[in-house]
C-alpha cells in the first residue's frame, strides 16, 4: 500500500500536474482500490469544511498583509535602513538581505513572498557594488526561507491544523530558532568572506546621522509583528484574529504614507486572490487525500512498520528527517507537508518526541527543501528576478546556506530547548 501510494504520486508529479491534481488522482486511486466503503461521496463535505475553518481564514489574511507591504514600499524603505546598520560586517549587503528577509518574515508568513519582496529590491546592488553573484542570489534565497520559520508563518498554521497542535505554541517555538537560524546564515556569509574577500563587494558609505535618520523606516515591520504576536499573548485576539489586526495596521501605515490607490488597490487584491487560489486548492485535497489515508488504515500500517522495524526513537527520528530530505528535493513544500505530516506525525509521536518541537523541525526541512535543486522553489523564484544568466548559478550561491540549515537542524535535535524553552515559559 505504502509502495504504491508513493509511486503513483511520483509518476503523476513526473507527468507535470499541478500539484492539486495530483493530490487528488492519488487520494481517488487509493479509495477506490483500498476502501470498502465509497469514499469519493466524502468531498463535498470535506472541501466545504476546509473552505470555512475559521483558523485557515488566517493564511490569505497574512497573504493579504504581505501585498500590502510590498506595494505599498515599505519593504523597500525597510531594507534600504537596514544597509546603514549591517552593511559594515564582511559581506555588506548580503547582511541586509539576510536581515531584511528576517524582518520582513515577521510580518508576511510566506517564504515565496518574502524572497520575492527583498530580491526584488535588492537585486540592482550587485554590480553596483561588485558583489559575488552567485553568493549574493543564495542570501536572497535562504534568507527567504525565514518566512516559514519565524512566526507568524502560514505554514505552522496549517501544521497546526493538521495534527491539533496549538498555534500559539507553534508561534513561540519558531522565535529563538529562526533567530539562530538568521545569524547563522550571517555568519556563513561572513565566513565566506573572510576567506575569499573578494566576494564581499565594496563597502557602503554610510554615517551615524544616516543611521539615526533611517530608524524610522524599521518601525513599521516591527509594529505590525507587535501587532500580531502582541495581540495572541495578550489574549486579545486569535490567530486568525490578529492576521485581520495585521492587515489594518498595514493598510494604515499605508495610508500613512500615502501610499494607496486604485492601482495599488487592485494589484493587492489580484495577489492576494492568485496565491489564495492555490495554497487552497492543495489544502482542500490534502484534506481529503488524509481523510481516505486515514479511512483505508496507511497511517496506522506506517506506525505498525516502524514498530515491527524496531528502530529506537532517534533512529526513528533520522530516517524521517533523511525521508523529507529526500522528497523535498522532488517536491512543492507546501504539498510534501500536507500530504506527508498526518502519517509522519504520528510516528514521531510514538517515539516520544514533542509535536511543537516535531513542528519547528519540519519547517526546517522545509526551508532546506526550497533551496535544495531541482524543486527548490525560492531557487526558481530568485532566478525570475533577474534578467540574465542561468539557475545553476542561484543553486551554487545557496550550497553555504544549505550546510547552515544541516548545522541548525542537528542543533535543534541534539539541544530540544532551542525549540521548547519559550514556550514552556523560559523553563
Amino acid at each position: 500500500m505504502i509502495g504504491s501510494a508513493t509511486a503513483i504520486l511520483v509518476v503523476l508529479l513526473a507527468l507535470g500536474l499541478p500539484v492539486a491534481a495530483a493530490l487528488g488522482i492519488l487520494a481517488l486511486a487509493l479509495g477506490d482500490v483500498y476502501a470498502f466503503l465509497p469514499v469519493s461521496r466524502a468531498i463535498g463535505e470535506i472541501a466545504w469544511s476546509a473552505s470555512t475553518d475559521f483558523i485557515l481564514v488566517a493564511i490569505p489574511l497574512f497573504i493579504l498583509l504581505g501585498e500590502v507591504l510590498l506595494r505599498s514600499g515599505i519593504a523597500e524603505r525597510m531594507y534600504a535602513a537596514l544597509t546603514h546598520w549591517v552593511s559594515w560586517l564582511p559581506g555588506g549587503l548580503m547582511h541586509s538581505n539576510i536581515a531584511a528577509c528576517a524582518m520582513f518574515a515577521a510580518t508576511s508568513g510566506s517564504s515565496v513572498a518574502t524572497a520575492a519582496t527583498i530580491g526584488t529590491v535588492a537585486l540592482d546592488e550587485v554590480d553596483k557594488h561588485g558583489y559575488d553573484e552567485r553568493l549574493f542570489l543564495g542570501t536572497l534565497a535562504a534568507g527567504g526561507t525565514l518566512g516559514i520559520l519565524i512566526p507568524p508563518s502560514i505554514n505552522m498554521i496549517v501544521y497546526g491544523v493538521l495534527t491539533e497542535t496549538s498555534i500559539p505554541q507553534l508561534y513561540l517555538a519558531g522565535i529563538l530558532p529562526g533567530l539562530l537560524l538568521a545569524l547563522m546564515f550571517t555568519g556563513m556569509v561572513a565566513l565566506v568572506c573572510r576567506l575569499q574577500p573578494h566576494k564581499g563587494g565594496r563597502p557602503v558609505a554610510t554615517s551615524w546621522r544616516a543611521r539615526w535618520r533611517s530608524l524610522p523606516d524599521l518601525v513599521p515591520p516591527l509594529l505590525i509583528f507587535a501587532v500580531i504576536i502582541g495581540s495572541i499573548y495578550a489574549g486579545l485576539a486569535t490567530a486568525t484574529e490578529s492576521a485581520a489586526l495585521g492587515v489594518i495596521a498595514a493598510f494604515a501605515l499605508a495610508a500613512w504614507r500615502r501610499r494607496i490607490s486604485l492601482a495599488m488597490l487592485r494589484r493587492v487584491v489580484e495577489g492576494t486572490m492568485r496565491t489564495t487560489g492555490m495554497v487552497m486548492a492543495i489544502l482542500i485535497v490534502a484534506y481529503f487525500l488524509n481523510f481516505v489515508i486515514t479511512a483505508i488504515g496507511l497511517a496506522d500500517a506506517v506506525t505498525g512498520l516502524v514498530a515491527d522495524v524496531g528502530l529506537t526513537p532517534y533512529q526513528t527520528l533520522a530516517a524521517v528527517i533523511v525521508f523529507y530530505l529526500v522528497l523535498g528535493m522532488f517536491m512543492e513544500t507546501l504539498s510534501m507537508m500536507v500530504a506527508t505530516v498526518p502519517i509522519m506525525t504520528p510516528v514521531v509521536m510514538a517515539a516520544g518526541f514533542d509535536p511543537v518541537w516535531f513542528g519547528v523541525l519540519i519547517m526546517l526541512l522545509l526551508e532546506t527543501a526550497m533551496i535544495t535543486p531541482p524543486v527548490g522553489i525560492n531557487l526558481f523564484v530568485v532566478q525570475g528576478l533577474r534578467s540574465h544568466g542561468q539557475l545553476h548559478d542561484v543553486m551554487l550561491g545557496a550550497v553555504p546556506f544549505i550546510l547552515a540549515l544541516a548545522a541548525m537542524i542537528l542543533l535543534l535535535v541534539l539541544v530540544p530547548g532551542i525549540a521548547l524553552w519559550i514556550p514552556h515559559g523560559g523553563g
